[in-house]
Formats: structure tokens, sequence, C-alpha cells
């Protein structure tokens, strides 16, 4: 708050400074005007609207009431000094040459000074001071000159304004930290969920996974290859339990260690060796080198790895093909087998093995999933990721 405070006082002073110099110019023009005010009497007013104008411009850099007590000085000296020599009846013109230094040059002091107590006691004392000698330079008949309301009515306005502006900002400032607590909450929000579905993926892919192979008690897979995979997951649990983070740098092997740019061609033979191990013998075909960013490879490599489970698991086949190629944008898999098939139609939408492991991942690195399947023709998934 300290901060909007400083901010609100800048503000202030700044408008304080851009009426009070306009009205210093225009209250300049009006004493130019021939017969309002006596060459002597003129060149004793330039210094002291100059003192006016110094004043508003050092109350633009500098808050201190110092300058706003020797601008109002100096403006109702020159109030005094043009009506000299006291006595005498008021050249033409004059009650209205001095409205503008009065109720504008004058009055724009009043904007910084609605702030404090201390500040509105100078205001009050500055608003009858320039009233009164406004009053005596018209030398008016009736009690309330036309020109000392005017003047009123601009230092009531300057006070208004400062107030208003004082007041604006910090609800201003409120209202900004609100929705930015707002968003602040929305974004943990986003993330917590991100963390959940990151967290759903990683158990999918891995002890569900063998849980499911138990389940099922290992059939058509090897006891070592069983126990292998489930000594990974037993070691993986564990680094989550200990507060690691996990970045999958290959299907069904995680580990911690950051990949900035890997190879594609390197990473593919882990997941072929994988699914050996589980009797689905895969054949690779296409591309042999591909270079991604560390996460589009976690992503690729991940979906990659839940569709041959799924062929593994349902298409009754014990081999499949994988055929990657590239142009200058994407990477693409093209995973086939000659297995069962199914309709489509009876995907279930909420199955978070393609839906989510499949679908969703990709779609987070930009990428999209295509799926092609009829009962007894087989199942082919096409899986598209950028460069």
């Amino acid at each position: 708050m300290e901060l909007i405070a400083k901010e609100r006082d800048r503000l202030l002073q700044r408008s304080a400074r851009v009426i009070g110099l306009g009205s210093t110019a225009i209250t300049l023009v009006c004493f130019c005007v021939p017969g309002v005010l006596h060459w002597t009497t003129l060149l004793a007013v330039l210094p002291l609207l100059a003192v006016v104008a110094f004043s508003h411009v050092r109350l633009g850099i500098n808050q201190s009431l110092a300058w706003v007590l020797l601008g109002l000085a100096a403006g109702i000296g020159i109030l005094i000094v043009v009506q000299l020599p006291f006595g005498q009846a008021p050249a033409v013109g004059l009650s209205t040459a001095v409205i503008p230094l009065a109720a504008g040059a004058m009055a724009a002091f009043g904007i910084v000074l609605v702030t404090s107590m201390r500040r509105i006691a100078i205001l009050v004392i500055g608003f009858l001071a320039t009233v009164t000698m406004t009053e005596l330079a018209v030398r008016a008949t009736t009690v309330l000159s036309a020109g000392a309301a005017s003047v009123a009515l601009g230092w009531l306005l300057a006070a208004i304004f400062g107030y208003w502006l004082s007041a604006s900002i910090p609800r201003a400032a409120r209202r900004i930290y609100s929705i930015g607590r707002a968003h602040r909450a929305e974004r943990l929000a986003s993330e917590t969920e991100a963390q959940r579905r990151q967290g759903a993926r990683l158990l999918h892919d891995t002890v569900l996974a063998t849980l499911t192979l138990l389940a099922h008690s290992g059939v058509g897979v090897a006891p070592s290859a069983l126990q292998l995979q489930a000594r990974d997951d037993a070691r993986l649990l564990r680094q989550l339990r200990l507060g690691a983070t996990p970045a999958p740098q290959s299907s069904g092997t995680y580990n911690l260690e950051p990949v900035e740019e890997t190879a594609l061609g390197t990473t593919l033979e882990s997941v072929k060796q994988r699914f050996g191990r589980m009797g689905l013998e895969v054949s690779w075909h296409g591309t042999g080198q591909v270079l991604l960013p560390s996460n589009v490879l976690d992503a690729f490599l991940l979906a990659l790895a839940e569709c041959l489970e799924n062929v593994r698991r349902h298409s009754g086949m014990t081999d499949a093909h994988v055929t990657i190629t590239d142009d200058e944008t994407t990477v693409r898999a093209m995973v086939t087998d000659a297995g069962v098939g199914f309709d489509l139609k009876d995907i279930d939408e909420a199955r978070l093995g393609f839906k989510d492991s499949v679908v969703g991942r990709l779609k987070e690195v930009g990428g999209n999933a295509r799926l092609f399947s009829s009962p007894g023709a087989g199942t082919t998934v096409v899986l598209e990721v950028p460069k």
C-alpha cells in the first residue's frame, strides 16, 4: 500500500502542475492585455507569476508543502500588487484577469491538499485568503461578487477532484489485487489439476499396468520380465515418496534426469525391449534418427507405448508394426496391428488409456492422434507431434 500511496501522490502532484501552469499562462496573457495593468504594475507582477509557475513545476517533482506555501504566497502577493495604490477604482478588465490566477493557478494547489488534516487546514486558509483578496480586487458592491464566486467554485472543484483521485486509486488498487488473487487461485487450481492428471498417467503407465499383469497371473509374460517391471515401479514410487519429480525419458521408464534434446532413434529401442519382454514383437520402419525437444519426446514415446500396450492387451496378436516418418514440421508414428479390431463407437469416452494417455498427452505438446479400426480388420493409430 505504500507504493500505491506514492503513486497516488505523484498523480495528484502532476495534475496540479498541469492545471496550475496552464492557468498561470492564461493569467499572464490577460495581464498583458492593454489597459488591464499599468506597465509598472505589470513589471512588478511578472516575477511573482514566475514564482507561481516555478512552484507548480517543483510541486510536480517534490510533494513538499514548501512549494505549495510559496505558490500561494506569490499568488496573494499578485492580488495585492494589482490593487496598488489602494483606494483607486480597479482598471477595466482587472476583475476578469485575476480569475484565472485565483480560480486556476492558486486553486490548483488545492488538489494536493486533501490527503491529511494539516494539508486540509492549509487548503481552508488558502481558500479564504484567495476569495477575500479577489473580492477586494474587484471591489464589488454585493456581498459575494461573481468573480469571488468563480474563485470559490474553482477551489471547490480542485478539492473535489483531488479527493476523488485520492480515493479512487486505493479502490482501483484493491480491485487489481483481488483480480490478481483470483488469477493466482485459478492458476494454482490449473497446476493442481495438471499434476493430478500427470499422476494418473504415471500410475496408469507403470503401477496399474503391472497390477493388470498380476491380476491376469502374468499370462504371456515371463516371470523375470514381470519381476523387472515391478522392481522398476517400486523404485519410481520410492523416489516420488522422497519428493522427486519424475521426468519420463522413454516409455515405461521414468527418471530424474532432465533431457533438453534427445534423438528419437536412440530411445525407440528401449520401448521395443520393454514390450519384447512382455511377448509383443515390435517392428520399426521408417526414419532412423529424429531430434525432438524433451517434453515433446516424452509425450510422443509415452503415447506410443500406450498404443502398443493396447495392442498387447486387446488385439490378440503377438506382433505390431510402428512406422516413423517426418517432414519439416511434424513427426508421425503409425502403429498397426492385424488383430481383432473393434467398432469405434464402442470406445468408452471416459477411458483413461486412450483419451488421456494418448490424445490428451499429445494435445498438451501441440500434437494429435487419429484412430482407425473395424471389427476383424485390425487397428491403426496415427500419432503426430511438432518438431
